[in-house]
């Protein structure tokens, strides 16, 4: 039974009723309207107060705090209203301003024959202050986990159960709460090497003594830390199951702090790199794991004087800063596992070491390129941006000496001589083998200031058409002289150029020189030679390439009739798509493209179909004599005639010889260049060749006789002469030849139609000189003449094509002729027809190049007629928009355009267009058409008082239309 019950018994209580109530350990009070109408012994003895002081005079709110009076009343009349209230907490004051807490439950009853309430309130203030403690112990435990860095831990040992703090959860980086969390969860925050170390050490702790250690601790972010862990072992006082508490101190800066401190002597305090002890140390390490690694230790001392000579002039702060720069640079260019020191002054080391299988000159070259790749771009400084050289001292161990300081005195004695040397010089201390190395090294650095230095030059190698004889082009080759290196073959530094990534500027420069030297010679009045320039794959792989080309000829003010774009076949193995582009777009514009060093390559018919090639230029390894093999001489002949079937001319490099020169104009080749004509010359060298119109020698370019030839060869000389007795009265001209090689001489030398040979000839027999013949000359008519039948060669010799006819001797005199008149009269057929086709297929070039040139000048009439089209149509825009009212008419008289304000002001002015302006103007503009350009005259249009001007508009031919501006006057 309950109190209220208990009350509720009867609405009189009785005597024995308040006697219980006031045994009771819980405050009772009974109220009506904020009076006391019962209080208990109890209530009473909590506040301090006399129980018939409370009845007699006091208010029940009078005892409640005045900050929890309205919820007080609030909580009231919910109840009153029938709402079931549930205790609630609220702050009390008794005798003297004493404050407490108390619990109050209330609920409505009848008293004394009317409504009431019965209110029980218990003392909680000891409650109130021992949470009030823990709370206040809990806020502090997790500031001073925040202070310190630390976190703790309570760990059931019988259950897998962790409690983590606040300062858990922090120290882990990561969003937590104090629900339980497994020992696995815990564990795996401990990296495996440490916790093996940690497990034990719990599973080994004695119940009730301290114990610590250290480790580490993996965070949520990836960053390891380090913690001092403090644990114990505890048993409950009630017998309950041991638990465990750990208290982790992130102890990470004060680790660093004393590695740093431990460091300090052997770092550069600017860079953080390793000084000279340091260094020293790092080689003592690695002298100690050489013994189990495979390769070579070496050690690269860089001298930079910049950063002397900015400290004595820009001051101490300018050189730090710069210091502070390249070690930035130098530490991100070199390969990973390399130890960057800086010496002190203006000297950085590189401790390095080959990997296994590795050659010794090619790791001292990544590196030597490295670092010049990171000095290449200039430092800002305040005031001022600075070019950084340097200069490399090497040694290597043990050969310079031991892992030591012995090492690092031979580097530095290495770099006194480089910088003795220049910029970019590379020393070593004692190195064979590797000058290769050294050489490429010091071209490179060299190569960077060549240009700018005015090292490179131009010469121009003639090139030469077979048919007229004159120069007709020049190839442009790069020269450089070298003030410390010398004369460098191209050879030599063109592929350096390219590892480099200077063949970009090597090539823009050479093409400028190229089509600024063409534009001279166009000014000065020579005959146009065509300047062929090599282009890079970098080049041609560049976006934008056809542009940079035109650009280049814009800007020298060149023709691009008078420039040519020489590629090579390897060039074209990677986009051939993008590479017709770029080439088809300068051929359009007359920029001849030619193939170089046709045959070397991987070039295939269908890409060289795909590409826009007007020549194929064959490489010298093509270039033979009358000497040469049948088997080499076929290759030449094959590629002169495939390439003249797609249309494209053939142009010999390398020609050096007379016979050489022979043997290409017998298989129709179209131009040579080489030292036989003229070696590579300057510009003023080739400008003198033009001037001087210099040419092949007059009988190399006319070498069809006046007179048909006959070649007869046999090395007996009575028929020889028997022969020339008999032939004499012939129309030919006879050449003899006592032997197949004179045979092949004679060759060389005259242009023969008809060859007579004997088959027994020491060295060479008959069908073996004809058969040399045929793949030199394929166009001769060959016949044998001998005594002597050996049917199997001579008949595989006549089913091959190389012997026309056989004849036997002793022979008959009108047969014979008869046989030398026939095979004249085949070789003239043969002659005509090839004639004949050539024509056709120059024709056709000619003719397929005309087109090209008419769709490229179509193309570009379309783009101008667009823009024009575009322009007008922006004009009409703006002046169809202009806030005056514009009229405008043709050179016929016709309206042609009247804008949107005209019309406002003129309504039915747009109905005007086209219309003859005498028949649609009213009276006052037509006056207006009267006057001059410039004049201006004073009208009233529409009932609005204007002034009216009159402009003329040029049009082609020189006719003028009209266009009226009339201002309103308001």
């Amino acid at each position: 039974m309950s109190l209220a019950d208990l009350v509720e018994l009867s609405d009189e209580p009785s005597n024995l009723d308040e006697a219980l109530l006031d045994h009771v350990h819980v405050g009772v009070c009974v109220t009506r309207e904020q009076r006391f109408l019962y209080v208990n012994h109890q209530l009473a003895h909590m506040l301090g107060y006399e129980v018939a002081a409370m009845i007699g005079g006091m208010r029940s709110l009078d005892i409640v705090h005045p900050e929890d009076r309205d919820r007080v009343l609030g909580t009231v009349e919910r109840r009153r209203a029938g709402e079931a209230m549930p205790p609630y907490d609220v702050r009390l004051v008794g005798a003297g301003g004493r404050e407490l807490h108390a619990r109050v439950c209330g609920r409505p009853i009848r008293y004394r024959g009317a409504a009431a309430n019965l209110v029980t309130m218990t003392d909680i203030s000891e409650v109130k202050h021992a949470l009030h403690e823990a709370d206040w112990r809990a806020r502090m435990l997790t500031l001073t986990e925040d202070l310190c860095g630390g976190a703790s831990l309570a760990i059931d040992l019988h259950r897998d159960s962790v409690t983590a703090s606040a300062g858990w959860w922090a120290l882990l980086r990561m969003m937590g709460s104090a629900a339980a969390v497994g020992r696995r969860a815990v564990l795996s925050r401990i990296p495996r090497a440490d916790r093996r170390t940690v497990v034990a050490t719990w599973r080994n702790a004695v119940p009730g003594q301290p114990f610590e250690l250290q480790h580490h601790l993996l965070c949520a972010d990836g960053r390891m830390r380090v913690v001092h862990q403090r644990g114990l072992i505890e048993f409950d006082t009630g017998n309950g199951p041991p638990r465990g508490i750990a208290i982790l101190q992130d102890i990470t800066a004060q680790r660093d702090a004393e590695r740093r401190l431990h460091e300090l002597p052997n770092l550069d305090p600017l860079t953080d790199l390793p000084n000279r002890s340091g260094l020293i140390e790092r080689m003592a390490q690695l002298a100690v794991q050489e013994g189990d690694a495979e390769g070579t230790a070496f050690l690269l001392a860089i001298g930079i004087p910049q950063l002397i000579q900015v400290k004595q002039g820009l001051g101490f702060e300018a050189g730090d800063e710069l210091a502070a720069v390249i070690a930035f640079r130098l530490a991100a260019a070199l390969p990973a596992g390399d130890v960057l020191a800086r010496l002190g002054g203006g000297e950085f080391a590189v401790l390095a070491c080959t990997g296994a299988g590795t050659e010794l000159g090619a790791a001292l070259s990544v590196r030597a390129r490295a670092v010049a790749a990171a000095l290449e771009e200039p430092v800002s400084l305040p005031g001022a941006n600075l070019a950084v050289t340097h200069a490399i001292g090497a040694a290597r161990s043990p050969e310079d000496g031991p892992l030591n300081a012995t090492l690092l005195s031979a580097a530095l004695i290495a770099l006194r001589n480089a910088l003795d040397t220049g910029p970019g010089a590379l020393r070593l201390a004692s190195w064979s083998g590797t000058e290769r190395v050294v050489r490429e090294l010091a071209l490179e650095w060299a190569l960077q200031r060549a240009v700018v230095d005015g090292e490179m030059s131009l010469l121009y190698q003639p090139q030469v058409d077979l048919r007229s004889g004159e120069v007709v082009g020049v190839e442009a080759l790069l020269r450089w002289h070298s003030p410390s290196l010398g004369e460098v073959s191209p050879e030599e530094f063109i592929p350096i150029a390219e590892q480099s990534g200077r063949i970009l500027a090597l090539g823009d420069w050479v093409l400028a020189q190229a089509c600024a030297q063409a534009a001279r010679w166009k000014r000065e009045g020579l005959p146009t030679l065509r300047v062929h320039v090599n282009i890079s794959a970098a080049q041609l792989s560049r976006d934008g390439f056809a542009g940079r080309v035109q650009a280049a000829l814009l800007e020298a003010g060149a023709d691009p009739s008078q420039l040519g774009i020489e590629v090579t076949e390897s060039m074209l193995a990677g986009d051939t798509a993008k590479a017709a582009r770029e080439l088809g777009a300068l051929r359009a514009i007359g920029i001849e493209i030619a193939l170089d060093d046709f045959g070397t390559g991987y070039s295939n018919l269908s890409t060289l179909r795909a590409l826009p090639i007007d020549v194929i230029k064959i490489d010298r390894s093509y270039v033979h004599d009358v000497l040469a093999s049948p088997g080499d001489v076929s290759v030449t002949r094959a590629v002169i005639t495939m390439a003249h079937n797609l249309q494209m001319r053939v142009l010999a490099e390398g020609v050096e010889t007379e016979s050489q020169l022979a043997l290409l104009m017998a298989h129709r080749c179209d131009a040579v260049q080489g030292f036989y004509f003229s070696r590579p010359v300057d510009a003023e060298g080739a400008a003198a060749l033009a001037r001087e119109g210099s040419r092949l020698p007059e009988e190399l370019r006319q070498r069809r006789p006046r007179r048909r030839t006959l070649l007869l060869v046999d090395d007996e000389e009575n028929i020889l002469a028997a022969l020339r007795r008999l032939l004499r009265r012939g129309d030919y001209q006879i050449v003899t030849a006592t032997s197949a090689a004179e045979g092949l001489q004679r060759l060389a030398e005259t242009e023969v139609d008809v060859i007579v040979s004997d088959q027994r000839m020491p060295g060479m027999t008959g069908v073996e000189f004809l058969r040399r013949a045929k793949d030199l000359y394929p166009h001769t008519v060959r016949i044998v003449l001998s005594g002597y039948t050996e049917l199997q060669s001579i008949t595989a010799a006549i089913n091959e094509g190389a012997i026309y006819k056989f004849l036997t001797k002793p022979w008959e005199d009108e047969l014979l002729r008869a046989n030398i008149d026939e095979a004249f009269r085949q070789k003239e057929m043969a002659d005509d027809n090839r004639r004949l086709d050539q024509e056709v297929r120059t024709a056709n070039v000619e003719l397929a190049d005309l087109n090209l040139r008419l769709q490229g000048a179509l193309a570009q009439q379309r783009e101008q007629m667009s823009l024009v089209e575009d322009r007008g149509r922006n004009a009409l825009d703006v002046l169809y928009s202009v806030p005056v009212p514009l009229i405008g008419f043709d050179a016929e008289g016709l309206v042609a355009f009247a804008n949107q304000d005209a019309e406002r002001l003129l309504p039915g002015a747009s109905e005007w267009i086209g219309t003859c302006a005498d028949d649609a103007l009213p009276p006052e503009l037509r006056r207006v058409l009267a006057l001059d350009d410039g004049q201006s005259v004073e009208a009233t249009l529409g009932g609005v008082p204007c002034t009216c001007s009159c402009r003329s508009i040029d049009s082609d031919g020189g006719r003028r239309g009209r266009l009226i501006a009339i201002l309103p006057r308001r």
